[in-house]
């Protein structure tokens, strides 16, 4: 079990989670506990290399998240976010990579992908990450069709560190359970359960799934870490809601939302290039 003090408190309710491009503190899972090996593989943790720090130098962060897809992970939205805070279609470090299908950073199982698109909710603080390359050997986790309901329990899997100094990073995957307290338009209240009362989203935590689990054991999305105040504490954390957002999540694997992912733009470009060359040739053609 890992614990996680910080040393500024706040007020009102907190960022959980990397600021890319701005100075601030990411969060992980406090009064959490070790995921069992091989479990929850469809946790990622996003790794941002060469952040522009406040110096004018560089610095590194992360976020969590969760595969989706074979090439999609879903986190939170304000884990892209420019030098002024504000939320942006991209990725802003010098390389952000994808940890998938491990329960130890040492382990030798799994993946480290590049991710290479960033898209972001219009209506929650929610983003979608396209990587370099499919994962066909982990199970993705189904984003749900129904709401949390109220006294429901979820357990949210995430990334961080032992202390709010930046000190040891946590090298496993921290794990608790919550109660669903609120539902709102976009998002959902939660409050530790288990191990603790007051095990609670804390650094490098923001974008880490709540997830329920069926009657069946199939696990399902229905929120990502997005605020609360500083850990550890009882009382409230603040989720954004995933089940309200199939329709958008779908729109954008497709490509048929503004963004388009790289793939396609790819497909585009060959494809003038191809039209532009096919010209050439009947120019030269006639002219001789």
């Amino acid at each position: 079990m890992r614990t996680i003090f910080t040393r500024v408190a706040v007020g009102a309710a907190i960022i959980l989670g990397v600021v890319a491009g701005a100075p601030g503190p990411a969060r992980a899972i406090a009064h959490g506990e070790d995921a069992a090996a091989g479990h929850y593989g469809f946790s990622v943790r996003l790794s941002m290399t060469g952040l522009p720090a406040a110096d004018h130098g560089s610095r590194d962060s992360s976020c969590s998240g969760a595969l989706i897809a074979p090439r999609w992970v879903i986190t939170a939205g304000h884990c892209f976010r420019d030098a002024e805070g504000k939320r942006v279609g991209r990725t802003v470090a010098e390389r952000t990579t994808a940890t998938i299908g491990r329960t130890a950073l040492t382990d030798h199982t799994g993946h480290e992908i590049d991710v290479v698109a960033v898209h972001q909710s219009k209506t929650a603080d929610v983003s979608l990450v396209e990587l370099d390359e499919a994962v066909t050997d982990v199970e993705p986790l189904r984003i749900a069709t129904t709401p949390a309901a109220p006294d429901e329990t979820v357990r949210l899997t995430g990334w961080g560190l032992t202390s709010y100094d930046e000190g040891d990073a946590v090298d496993r995957l921290q794990t608790g359970e919550f109660v669903v307290t609120g539902l709102g338009e976009a998002t959902v209240s939660v409050a530790g359960r288990a191990p603790r009362a007051d095990t609670s989203a804390c650094p490098h935590d923001s974008g880490g799934p709540y997830f329920r689990t069926r009657a069946d054991g199939v696990p399902e999305l229905v929120a990502v870490v997005s605020r609360g105040p500083a850990c550890p504490h009882t009382g409230d954390d603040v989720a954004a809601r995933a089940d309200n957002l199939t329709g958008w999540v779908s729109d954008t694997m497709a490509g048929r939302v503004l963004g388009l992912t790289r793939n396609w733009w790819i497909a585009v470009l060959l494809a003038f290039a191809g039209l532009v060359a096919a010209a050439a040739v009947v120019v030269v053609r006639r002219r001789s």
